[in-house]
């Protein structure tokens, strides 16, 4: 009886588990979804809030029932007075506090001081793409379970419309609500902005692409949408200016190696040319600073030519505060002082010195224990000022003063848990997934999918039933989420089988998604990779599919008696030119990236023709060869012919791919048809203009032309242009469907000047036509900046010449030329 009992018990644990295990991970039966009903059990509202004191919730710390519950007055307290401005109150703030209480502060958990009144708060929150239960102030659970998820920034990415990623940071109305419900902060780091450098980098979903102009579009787009209230997007004060959230833009600088064959983020020195720094890592933060307005940067992990980033002034207060001009903090990567110290081993310091070398060189805050472990002893030894730390604290109050922390902001106070998973909110992480799926084939135009005639679909591959998967990492818990399976399931007659995970290496799983693939009328096979093969401290080691995978799929495509559509997950760019792209037997292959909780629904909407694709591709998609030519370690962007390495990046690289930067086909055609070009820029020199010499190639026929000329280019920063370059295209759509179509807009310098991009992003725009018809795009550029190329001094400048003006990739293109002259 015993042994029957344990035989029963063992069973019911096993029940359970099987059942937990397949709620989480399995999509079909069901939408999984989150949400309150009125029999959770759990507290009221009241009981939850972003300020607690004394088992009390308060909505912001100067609240006078608050100071009383601490048996104080708020009117004691010059901080909470708010006929002071901003600066007077942190000042006095910061005054009133001990050395051993303002070391408390300048970690991520702050820890309060309750003899003035000072709340603890927790800095560390992530919105990469929805809020995440990564860093210290966010969890999930109880009275928010859940919030929308959607695409990872990749994918985002692909839809090359500002907008969009603008509408993404909008919905920080759901991260507000959960601030006010005790759930997160309001210091979010996010964007990463790291420029795409290597196709093997493992963090590439996390990131907008390879192309510096276009990650510093979507960081301003993005992070304006995070923190902008509206009505306030400018003041005559920056500092002043109250923020909805506070956004970081990092990874700064030169970082995108994270562990390559042993080598990692924490010991990695990137010797990067200077030339490189302004012209691509550098340029993304410029413009998140400039035109976005962040309030925090978050400084890496490595070393920037010797140097470790969190502990180099020129990046630091030279670059960030003095010429760029941030209204924020300084953050370091979580423990970044401790891997300067232990890692790096950076000039053999102490502890001490390591926080020395930082709070001297502009940082602010460490994310860490470093600052609160070592600083008052680091003073005591006299290589720490305390007004270091009183400018960090003024930094970090400042922000948290415009955020509201301290009066409240009324316009948020009512949002709740009913504006976290809002039908508005699932709705768009959707159209950002449809926005971002990118065409890569269509033979026979067998897509969209005619359901009429394919009424019974195989599903196939690791990623059919996806759901995890598709969310990326830096994710919370989705609202819900539509796995392919869910959302193919819902059109009609599907059978189904993963045949494999994403490694692939079970041979026998294999047969039973050959026999479906074999009676149905078109198979859908889900392939691809994972965050098991490309993540933060994963690098890749080729750009391919895992071979067993890539022999499940030819499997597969041989004994399908119909049309096979390939759906790949992935964030870097695979070698699929044989297994794919050049086998006749897949008549479609669409990209997906990690397309976000609401993926499966976007993907299907797509293969039906309710959406026609529009995505291009943010990076370049590398033939595997590629890799086996130069080091993942190898920093400069131009090739190295000396050594046999190729360029990076479609700036830089002229060979083959197996898909370029920018491609992504439609279900219709679309022409160009330039409108109105100008033919000439001239530039009017002041007196005293510094003119600079360009590098040409040896034997260039502009060397001849223009080596004598008395200015063969002018400095950007030096010069007073205000020339635009502007034009209008019409973009026909000459195809049977209605469709987005992306204008991307590119510059080319004169021919001859050695060492230029071979062309670059300067503009682009999404926009949607009808069939049949037409629709007028006008574009306005900027000359200097839109026509300018960095030389190898580092100088930013405009080169005599003619310069030209390409718009489109491949087919449809137009281009005129622009002559550039001084006088």
């Amino acid at each position: 009886m015993a042994a029957s009992s344990s035989s029963l018990f063992l069973l019911l644990l096993l029940f359970v588990f099987v059942v937990s295990a397949t709620s989480r991970h399995l999509g079909h039966s069901a939408l999984h979804s989150y949400s309150r009903t009125q029999s959770t059990g759990l507290p009221p509202r009241s009981t939850y809030g972003p300020v607690k004191t004394n088992g009390r919730n308060y909505s912001h710390v100067c609240d006078s029932r608050r100071f009383a519950d601490l048996g104080l007055r708020v009117t004691d307290f010059a901080y909470c007075n708010k006929n002071l401005s901003y600066a007077q109150r942190v000042k006095s703030l910061v005054g009133s506090l001990s050395l051993e209480e303002k070391v408390g502060q300048i970690s991520d958990q702050a820890r309060g001081v309750q003899r003035i009144g000072l709340p603890p708060y927790n800095w560390w929150s992530e919105a990469l793409h929805g809020v995440s239960y990564v860093g210290h102030a966010t969890y999930f659970g109880d009275i928010v379970p859940a919030a929308t998820s959607f695409p990872t920034v990749i994918v985002s990415a692909a839809s090359f419309n500002e907008s969009l990623w603008k509408s993404i940071g909008q919905a920080s109305d759901l991260t507000r609500a959960m601030h006010n419900l005790g759930h997160a902060g309001l210091t979010f780091w996010s964007p990463n902005i790291n420029v795409v450098r290597d196709p093997r980098w493992g963090r590439i979903l996390e990131t907008p692409g390879e192309d510096p102009f276009l990650v510093g579009k979507y960081a301003a787009n993005f992070v304006r949408g995070l923190q902008d209230v509206e009505g306030n997007e400018v003041a005559a004060n920056p500092d002043s200016r109250p923020l909805k959230v506070s956004s970081c833009c990092k990874h700064y600088a030169a970082y995108d190696v994270d562990n390559w064959f042993g080598i990692d983020r924490y010991h990695f020195d990137a010797r990067v040319a200077e030339q490189d720094m302004v012209e691509t890592f550098l340029l993304p933060f410029e413009m998140c600073v400039k035109e976005g307005d962040v309030s925090s940067v978050m400084c890496s992990y490595n070393r920037v030519n010797g140097i470790p980033a969190c502990a180099d002034p020129k990046l630091l207060s030279q670059t960030l505060r003095d010429d760029w001009k941030l209204h924020g903090y300084i953050v370091s990567d979580c423990d970044s002082l401790e891997v300067m110290h232990h890692g790096h081993k950076w000039l053999g310091d102490t502890p001490e010195a390591a926080v020395s070398q930082t709070l001297r060189a502009g940082l602010d805050l460490d994310c860490g224990d470093y600052f609160y472990s070592f600083t008052e002893s680091a003073v005591a030894q006299g290589i720490v000022r305390e007004s270091y730390i009183d400018n960090a604290l003024k930094n970090l109050y400042t922000v948290l003063m415009r955020l509201g922390f301290f009066d409240g902001m009324p316009k948020y106070e009512s949002l709740a848990e009913d504006d976290i998973c809002t039908k508005d909110n699932i709705e768009l992480a959707a159209d950002a997934a449809r926005q971002g799926i990118v065409l890569l084939k269509n033979d026979h135009n067998i897509l969209p999918l005619c359901k009429d005639k394919y009424k019974k679909l195989a599903l196939v591959g690791p990623h059919t039933n996806a759901t995890e998967a598709m969310i990326g990492n830096y994710e919370g818990t989705p609202c819900r989420y539509v796995s392919p399976l869910d959302a193919f399931s819902a059109e009609g007659n599907v059978e189904y089988d993963l045949g494999c995970t994403v490694w692939c290496w079970e041979k026998e799983a294999h047969q039973r998604a050959k026999e479906i693939a074999a009676r149905a009328d078109a198979t859908i096979i889900f392939a691809g990779i994972s965050l098991e093969v490309e993540a933060e401290s994963l690098d890749r080691d080729d750009l391919l599919i895992p071979y067993g995978q890539s022999n499940f799929i030819t499997e597969v495509t041989e004994a399908s008696k119909g049309p096979v559509i390939l759906v790949i997950f992935s964030a870097g760019g695979l070698d699929i030119s044989s297994i794919a792209r050049d086998n006749t037997k897949v008549s479609a292959i669409l990209w997906a990236g990690y397309p976000g909780a609401e993926g499966g629904r976007a993907i299907a909407d797509v293969v039906y023709g309710r959406y026609n694709p529009g995505g291009r591709l943010p990076i370049t998609w590398f033939k595997s060869e590629y890799t086996k030519l130069l080091p993942m370690t190898s920093m400069p962007l131009r090739p190295i012919d000396e050594l046999g390495y190729p360029g990076r990046t479609y700036k830089f690289f002229d060979g083959q791919t197996v898909y370029p930067f920018g491609y992504g086909l439609s279900y219709t055609q679309f022409n160009y048809t330039l409108k109105s070009v100008p033919s000439s820029v001239v530039v009017k020199l002041d007196p005293l203009q510094l003119c600079l010499p360009l590098t040409y190639k040896p034997n260039a026929s502009l060397e001849e032309e223009h080596a004598g000329a008395a200015c063969q280019s002018v400095s950007v920063a030096d010069t007073a242009c205000n020339h635009e370059i502007d034009f209008e295209v019409e973009v026909a759509n000459t195809g049977k469907f209605d469709g987005n179509h992306v204008v991307i807009v590119y510059s080319k310098p004169p021919a001859g000047v050695a060492g230029a991009p071979i062309k670059q992003v300067v503009a682009f725009r999404r926009v949607f036509v009808l069939a049949g018809a037409s629709s007028s795009v006008k574009f306005s550029i900027d000359a200097c900046k839109s026509l300018s190329i960095v030389e190898k001094t580092a100088y930013k400048v405009l080169p005599r010449g003619q310069h030209t003006i390409v718009v489109g990739d491949d087919e449809p293109t137009v281009s005129f030329p622009v002559e550039v002259d001084f006088n």
